[in-house]
């Protein structure tokens, strides 16, 4: 072959522009004719790449090799991926390929190597696959230009094709060359292999049950038909992924861009009233998705439907389809554990197919059948009697009611605590894996709600919280508005913020509609639309959820409740109470791609350009080596798309690991995959976005992560896949593949709870490089050292740059709240940028709206950023003018001081800054209030405590707090947006400052008494005190301490706390040890205080860096 190869090589571009355009249609269109929708074919001596291009163009997935070193160049360029340089002695696959088309290739071997060739790729033919190969006509072989040839002729390649096992048929023809001034014939063969025996009859019980079958065509589908007598809730549960994730396809790669969702339908019946009420709820969740529900009434006649009828339109509408007659109803006995039988009926082959979808159109417009309803629902409750005894297997089937987690009744305890203490909101924390969602149904059962609203950002999750509360719920009406859907008459609403969130719709509700609302998850949405939401409803509880462990990530969901953090249960506390299982973490640098080059865009990787970076044959084996070496049995793969997760199944197969890739319409359904996983029958799943959340998949051993993941919550809900306890699974072992991008700093945020800035980021990795990690028992954290070199680089002093280390780990720009709860110093940001929005104005990060109040009023933004508080009335002032709309119509100074009341009631903690006589211990407001309010804040907003010729930026005008600046009415939506923002930021300081203080702390509001006179001191935490220590500190006045008499006269400019470091002043008299707390004086030429006159020491370092002690007396000047 090497002359062949030379010859190829030699005249490369000649050959690629002399066959690149030949027509080859008529030949495609035979092969394609037996290869699956989206299937594999490999082109074995692919040439210019001309008919891998046309393969590709179909929507086929292709893998292309030639021998020629050019030409694979050639055909790389041409089609858009990379073309292996390889020859027929080099294939090895096994069973991989749906088609392989070698066209014009196979006549360069000799005659003497073509049995050996023949087998190798037969081998790679998956059953039922088609094989086309083409030679010129003709007896014996030659040598011809340099190139080696072999002819053929019918007879010599039957003989050649003979011993291939599994042979199922063989068809030879003649053709034209179709290239122009050409008169050679070529002879064709199209050979298929034989597939497994077809299994027409299912039995049932453990090694041949029925779901597979149903979850196998369910994903094939473009119209499902079910009538079976009844649904119990246990059965209806085991498909419900399947039917949902039919009914919405994903958008992108995930699913053809092209497809639509599916048509359900089902008729199901009240025959002997065995069908469970709950089932129907469910059902009634996939008809709020589009399915087709109706209920045949038996009034006692018989009804003993068990038919499954799937079908779909193949090529140019061919209709193909496959029914299953037989015993299964929807119960979990009939589905997998019983002994039932049911027979398969395909189409085309057998027109019993036909008929029965015939008979189902009779019986779904039958006069007895009717749609489902909720009140059609309510009806069967009342009047349903439970039969005794069972009258068909799973009958008498019934799930045992849900019961909550040890950690879930402490939440549950921790909230009936909280609105005892007359919290009317809160939040609770609880890890990936210990059930937010159950706990929110649970305490909605618990105080009794009447109407709970579900609020959330997408709608996988309000239909899992929607299921979720019907198995604590089951006689609830459940339904959605979100999209297009608009229910209101029902118990539990799970909405989209993106719908509900609009005045026209909230308009729609009084406020007082819902009694219990659940926030999910929205700290990466934008507030302000919550906000919204929020301002309207008046619920008398409202509960936050959210599954991130850090705090930066909590600050908007946290000030929504009112900074009343109920609960916190992290991975790791799920873990020391052995509710999930201890991991094995190996961070592994992702050394075979530059994720620089990829464009970021929105938070996120261009995605055709990250698929093609990670679909890669060196990234493949460096996963591969990884996975050998590390994974356990059982193994969940993420991938970035299709393409991504078809390569690396290919990849693993080929190295004979069980391998399938998973997603929106493969050939595999999701259920299918999950039984043969279980079983040992696949080793690994790769997965596309099917497997991220709201699926049990407690056997799982490993995950590997070979895809960034834009966010904290992704990545813990694709950690928590593989936390489920298990029998035999003593932990899980996590491969996470991490590249040299920002986007990967928030896994170990996620992980292990590391704070959001550089700082802390390379404070965590020289932590985790000593080796001093706190791990629950039977935890391993490994980073691979490039990773951990590339962290400890990103120390920085810049707050433009904790910004955008804060921006990357949000996926959008942090509030000021999350800046300062990120640990960042917001005075160094206003040494360097001047104030807040000054700084995001610099990133250009605001709106046009947003930038030109900004500008406009940026006098009265740094007032509210800046303005001294004692107490937190001045903000609790302004939230209370933003909630009365206040900007745009002044309120009288009444509701201003009632509006004003209310914020406090919510935010409890606030409410220790009021004096003991308007300490009422009730929702309303004392007599007195009005005139207290009026001599503080409002007094003080209106310029009262300046000194006269200072700029105010409010008056009161008959009666009214009116504001003293314009602002726009078509800007004041962005304005209030931004005033919110800093009031966020002002109160949650307030508070933290507040709880330095006092003794005790909690949510607990101690019993007021006179308190002495105490004086509020700056400490610097990062300031460290010590004999020779001369290393910068960053004096951030960003908390604050209380001292008390005893000390002198105090003064919050001069007198300052920090704390002592080491050992140094440990001596004398009053010794002083590390970690003491330290009163300093800041000296300076107009205030040496009680030291003048006298001589001091002074220590100071020279520019060698050595110390220097000098004695200097302090002199007072005129």
């Amino acid at each position: 072959m090497s002359s062949t190869n030379n010859y190829y090589d030699k005249n490369a571009l000649q050959f690629f522009s002399s066959t690149v355009d030949v027509d080859m249609s008529a030949l495609h269109e035979r092969f394609l004719a037996g290869i699956p929708a989206k299937g594999l074919i490999l082109d074995a001596g692919c040439g210019s790449g001309r008919d891998s291009r046309a393969f590709l163009d179909r929507g086929y997935r292709v893998r292309a090799f030639d021998a020629s070193v050019a030409l694979c160049e050639l055909a790389s360029r041409h089609i858009g991926q990379a073309v292996e340089t390889r020859g027929f002695d080099e294939v090895d696959e096994l069973l991989c390929y749906d088609g392989i088309w070698a066209c014009a290739s196979l006549l360069h071997l000799p005659g003497v190597e073509m049995d050996a060739a023949l087998a190798r790729l037969w081998a790679a033919l998956k059953p039922n696959g088609v094989f086309y190969l083409s030679f010129k006509l003709g007896e014996g072989e030659r040598v011809q230009d340099g190139r080696h040839f072999t002819d053929a002729t019918e007879a010599r390649i039957r003989a050649w094709i003979a011993p291939l096992a599994d042979l199922a048929a063989a068809e030879c023809w003649t053709t034209q060359d179709q290239r122009p001034g050409r008169t050679e014939q070529w002879i064709n063969a199209l050979i298929r292999k034989r597939g497994p025996a077809a299994t027409k009859l299912i039995v049932g019980g453990e090694r041949n049950h029925f779901l597979p079958h149903l979850c196998a065509a369910i994903s094939q589908a473009d119209e499902i038909d079910l009538a079976v007598a009844f649904i119990k809730t246990t059965g209806l549960r085991l498909l419900l992924p399947d039917l949902r994730a039919a009914l919405t396809p994903q958008e992108g790669e995930a699913k053809d861009k092209t497809c639509a969702p599916v048509q359900l339908r089902v008729v199901t019946s009240d025959y002997l009233d065995v069908t469970d009420p709950e089932a129907l709820r469910l059902l009634m969740l996939l008809k709020e998705l589009g399915a087709q529900i109706r209920v045949f009434e038996s009034a006692g006649s018989s009804f003993h439907m068990k038919a499954y009828l799937f079908a779909h339109l193949h090529g140019d509408n061919e209709l193909r389809g496959t029914a299953f007659i037989g015993s299964s109803n929807i119960s979990r006995q009939a589905l997998k554990d019983g002994l039932e039988w049911n027979y398969r009926v395909d189409y085309p082959g057998d027109d019993g197919f036909l008929q029965a979808r015939s008979r189902f159109e009779e019986l779904f417009r039958h006069p007895r059948t009717v749609e489902l309803t909720d009140y059609w629902i309510d009806a069967y409750e009342r009047r349903r009697v439970q039969l005794p005894q069972a009258v068909s297997p799973g009958s008498n089937e019934m799930e045992p009611p849900p019961v909550p987690s040890a950690i879930q009744r402490e939440a549950l305890q921790a909230l009936v605590a909280t609105r005892i203490e007359g919290y009317k909101r809160g939040l609770v924390v609880l890890a990936t894996g210990l059930g937010k969602t159950w706990l929110a149904a649970f305490d909605s059962e618990q105080v009794r709600a009447r109407r709970v609203l579900f609020v959330a950002h997408r709608e996988e999750i309000l239909q899992q919280a929607a299921e979720t509360f019907l198995r604590i719920r089951p006689a609830a009406r459940v339904g959605f508005y979100a999209g297009q859907v608009r229910d209101r008459d029902v118990d539990v609403l799970c909405a989209s913020v993106q719908t509900l969130g609009r005045a026209a719709h909230l308009e729609g509700f009084g406020p007082q509609h819902f009694d219990y609302i659940v926030i999910d998850e929205f700290h990466h949405a934008a507030a302000p639309t919550y906000r919204r939401l929020l301002a309207y409803f008046e619920p008398r509880f409202l509960l936050g959820l959210t599954a991130t462990p850090d705090r930066t990530d909590q600050s908007d969901i946290l000030s929504l409740c009112d900074d009343n953090l109920v609960f916190t249960c992290q991975l790791f506390a799920g873990i020391e109470a052995e509710l999930l299982v201890p991991f094995h973490y190996y961070g592994i640098y992702d050394e075979s791609v530059d994720y620089t080059g990829i464009p970021w865009r929105n938070g996120r990787f261009d995605p055709e350009q990250l698929s093609n970076k990670l679909a890669t044959l060196a990234r493949a084996r460096h996963a591969l080596r990884q996975w050998q070496s590390r994974a356990q049995a059982r193994t969940l793969a993420f991938c970035v798309s299709i393409r991504h997760a078809e390569y690396m199944a290919e990849q693993f197969q080929r190295t004979g690991i069980p391998s399938a890739a998973v997603y929106a319409g493969s050939a595999m359904s999701r259920g299918d995959a999950l039984e043969q996983l279980a079983e040992g029958r696949l080793k690994v799943i790769f997965s596309v976005d099917l497997f991220n959340e709201g699926v049990d998949l407690p056997a799982i051993d490993t995950v590997m992560m070979l895809r960034p993941t834009e966010s904290k919550i992704l990545f813990l809900q694709q950690l928590g896949r593989g936390l489920r306890k298990a029998p035999h699974k003593d932990k899980l072992v996590v491969l996470d593949f991490i590249g040299n991008h920002h986007s990967f700093l928030h896994k170990p945020q996620a992980l292990l709870a590391v704070g959001t800035s550089y700082r802390q980021l390379a404070a965590f990795a020289r932590k985790l490089e000593d080796g001093n990690l706190e791990l629950p028992d039977g935890c391993f954290i490994n980073y691979d050292l490039q990773l951990i070199e590339f962290l400890k680089s990103l120390d920085s002093d810049s707050a433009a740059k904790e910004y955008e280390a804060l921006k990357g780990a949000l996926g959008r720009r942090p509030s000021l709240a999350e800046f300062y709860r990120a640990g960042v110093s917001v005075s160094r940001m206003r040494q360097q940028h001047g104030s807040w929005f000054e700084l995001v104005l610099d990133q250009k990060d605001l709106s046009a709206d947003e930038e030109s109040v900004a500008l406009a009023q940026k006098r009265f933004l740094r007032e509210v950023e800046n303005t001294a508080m004692t107490k937190s009335y001045k903000m609790v002032l302004l939230e209370a003018l933003q909630e009365l709309n206040g900007w745009l119509e002044p309120p009288t100074l009444h509701a201003l001081a009632s509006q004003s009341w209310r914020v406090l009631q919510r935010r409890r903690p606030l409410l220790a800054d009021l004096p003991a006589t308007l300490s009422t211990g009730t929702d309303e407001a004392p007599e007195t209030w009005l005139r207290y309010w009026k001599d503080n804040p409002v007094n003080a907003w209106i310029g009262g405590n300046r000194t006269n010729g200072a700029d105010t930026f409010f008056r009161v005008l008959d009666d009214r707090f009116v504001r003293t600046f314009v602002v726009p009415e078509d800007r004041a939506a962005a304005f209030s947006e931004l005033v919110q923002e800093l009031v966020d930021y002002r109160l949650a300081a307030y508070e933290v400052r507040k709880a330095t203080a006092p003794e005790g702390g909690g949510n607990v509001i101690p019993l007021r008494r006179p308190a002495p006179e105490r004086t509020e001191l700056p400490y610097f935490p990062n300031l460290k005190i010590a004999c020779g220590h001369f290393r910068t500190g960053r004096a951030d006045a960003e908390e604050h301490r209380s001292l008390g008499a005893g000390y002198g006269r105090l003064d919050p400019a001069r007198h300052f706390i920090a704390r002592a470091s080491g050992n140094s002043m440990d001596g004398g008299k009053h010794p002083i040890r590390d970690g003491d707390y330290l009163l300093l004086e800041l000296i300076s030429p107009g205030s040496a205080g009680s030291i003048t006159g006298a001589t001091v020491a002074i220590e100071r370092g020279d520019g060698t860096g050595d110390n220097q002690y000098l004695l200097r007396v302090v002199t007072k000047g005129p």
